[in-house]
């Protein structure tokens, strides 16, 4: 991993500090949609810092720099951050937030700025009463994005990529009938209208897809709804004349950059309307997530109500359709792992080839692109080797990466867009010898993942309260893993999806598990600097027919959809139970019923796919 000197891109920022008479400035990962995942011209914070993890928070002062991140990335950060940079490991015991640490450095009634486009409007009001608590400091929007003016004309541009209708036939629901949904949705809230803000909410809504964002196929937008009105807020020319033709005139088109203008003067017309007499209050609904900016132009708080935004509720629910293309794309996406996975022991082990970690990467792409709707990547494909694999967001470079060892252990998590779906499949393999702590604990790991696809609760129970059924064979050894266990999945969309989650994050006890959500199942061990271990599935959640119903609630499980073999030579049997040797081997025979067809002319794969899925 390559480090970056920030030394020169630091003092141009503190220049423009003194400028804007700012004292600490924040440096989010995020975009102005919160995107976890961002386009090139958005990664301020990398460009400032160098960590080039997908999440993280700069905090720069006029004479000291500060990155927090989470325990996902403290390998990566350790490796990338130059000496201008302390590293906040966020979780820690006695190490400070981001906000607190911002909040200390303001001592002395300091002047913390931020862009007001990149932080929420709740996130902002935390902050500065957290600043202004701990030292008397105060918080500043400040309009004009300084990493962007210190960048200048090496930024690169913003994207300007096509947008295309996703059929009906993948998506299950017409845009019109979701829209009238959230009409509906509207008018049970007495609200005058919704902001939405999040690009995935967008694309998800008028069934559209972009390709503005490398491996999510969303594209910049706002939209506004209100009781009569659906306003699209695009670059026009980015619309495909099919696109055009196919929102018709029950959409009007708007150009991006005018999203601020407009919500000023909505917030005004319902100032007006609130003096009129008898005129009942009447609010803007927006995420969230939406940023402090669009809060500050719809009037703020007088204006606006915040909520968990009602479509992502809906889109993290998936109809039919969208059940149905998950099966089926995890099918074709199993059998290209499989088929990836046979090759690459037969390079290593019987042709002794000489293979690095992305030209590993670019074969198992090529394998994917030959399926049936295709559309791309669904993230950076983490092929690593050895104590690359401790490394839980690792992304291999060419010419820092790498190559393979069979004989130590091989991390592959990756996956793909499909026009019927997302994947995202983690399998960890050995060619050679494992130990026997490797061996020990891939399977504390499967047994987790097995413990919680076989998982069964009722109706109301968040993903916070069933993580320990992933982690609990772990913590009986004393061993843990420093990431959520499982994380929402978009439909032909991003492969992080909110609102749900497993986890130990306090927002996945605030939203309970749902028959349709689409779930990863991914406990994990790490030895840094030695080897790291993640065993990743997609389950669907569903309701489950059972003896009783206590309390008359409905009952709910999950389905598994992955469709490629664990590592057996990895497996230590003697630490399964006899049930969980009966899910593992009707598991394996699963897929071999599922995939085996794909190879019926190829001899090595199917060799390789019968002997993983012999029962054990």
């Amino acid at each position: 991993m390559e480090q970056v000197d920030t030394s020169t891109r630091l003092a141009k920022l503190r220049e423009l500090m003194k400028e804007n008479k700012v004292d600490v400035y924040i440096v989010p990962s995020e975009d102005s949609h919160q995107s976890e995942y961002i386009a090139p011209c958005d990664a301020r914070r990398e460009h400032i810092c160098g960590f080039s993890g997908s999440a993280g928070c700069a905090v720069v002062t006029l004479d000291k720099a500060a990155l927090s991140t989470d325990g996902r990335y403290f390998n990566q950060a350790s490796k990338q951050l130059d000496g201008n940079w302390l590293l906040l490991k966020q979780g820690l015991e006695d190490v400070p937030t981001w906000q607190e640490w911002a909040a200390e450095q303001a001592e002395g009634g300091k002047t913390v700025g931020v862009d007001p486009t990149v932080i929420t409007a709740s996130d902002a009001r935390k902050l500065a009463k957290t600043i202004k608590s701990k030292s008397g400091g105060v918080l500043k929007g400040v309009k004009e994005n300084l990493v962007d003016n210190i960048w200048g004309s090496q930024r690169p541009a913003r994207p300007v990529e096509r947008v295309k209708v996703l059929d009906v036939q993948f998506a299950g629901k017409k845009f019109e009938d979701k829209i009238e949904d959230l009409r509906k949705e509207l008018e049970k809230r007495k609200s005058a209208g919704m902001v939405i803000s999040m690009l995935d909410e967008i694309a998800w809504l008028f069934n559209l897809r972009g390709n503005d964002i490398p491996y999510n196929p969303v594209f910049f937008s706002y939209a506004t709804v209100t009781p009569t009105t659906v306003t699209l807020y695009i670059d026009e020319s980015k619309l495909e004349s099919e696109a055009t033709a196919y929102l018709g005139h029950s959409v009007t088109i708007k150009p991006y950059e005018s999203i601020f203008t407009e919500l000023k003067a909505l917030g005004e017309s319902l100032e007006a309307d609130s003096e009129k007499p008898d005129s009942p209050k009447s609010k803007i609904l927006i995420s969230t997530k939406a940023s402090w900016a669009l809060n500050l132009d719809l009037g703020g708080e007088e204006n606006v109500s915040e909520v968990r935004s009602p479509v992502g509720d809906a889109k993290a629910v998936k109809n039919e359709t969208e059940l149905a293309g998950m099966k089926a794309c995890h099918v074709r996406d199993g059998a290209a792992l499989t088929e990836y996975f046979a090759w690459l022991e037969d390079q290593l082990i019987v042709q002794n080839a000489k293979l690095d970690e992305v030209e590993a990467a670019d074969k198992l792409e090529e394998i994917r692109s030959k399926h049936q709707y295709f559309a791309g990547l669904s993230f950076d494909t983490i092929s690593s080797t050895g104590p690359n694999a401790a490394v839980i967001h690792y992304k291999p470079e060419k010419g820092y990466c790498s190559v393979i060892d069979p004989k130590v252990i091989y991390l592959c998590d990756s996956g793909a867009q499909y026009l019927d779906g997302t994947t995202d499949t983690t399998r960890t393999l050995h060619f050679g010898e494992p130990t026997e702590m490797e061996r020990k604990a891939y399977t504390l790991v499967l047994k987790g993942v097995i413990a919680l696809d076989s998982a069964v609760f009722p109706k109301g129970t968040s993903g916070y309260a069933i993580d320990a059924f992933a982690r609990q064979f772990l913590w009986k050894e004393g061993l843990d893993y420093r990431h959520g266990t499982g994380h929402g999945v978009g439909s032909y969309l991003n492969v992080h999806e909110g609102p749900i989650g497993i986890g130990t994050r306090v927002q996945y006890a605030e939203v309970s598990l749902s028959a349709g959500n689409v779930i990863s199942d991914e406990p994990g061990y790490y030895e840094d600097g030695n080897f790291g271990i993640r065993i990743e599935n997609m389950i669907m959640c569903k309701e489950v027919e059972l003896n009783h119903h206590f309390g008359d609630k409905a009952w709910l499980g999950f389905e598994h959809v992955t469709m490629t073999p664990m590592c057996k030579k990895l497996i230590e049997e003697k630490l399964l139970t006899p049930a969980e040797v009966k899910w593992l081997n009707d598991y394996h025979q699963e897929i071999w019923d599922k995939t085996h067809g794909f190879f019926e002319t190829d001899e090595k794969t199917t060799k390789w796919l019968k002997r993983e899925t012999r029962p054990i």
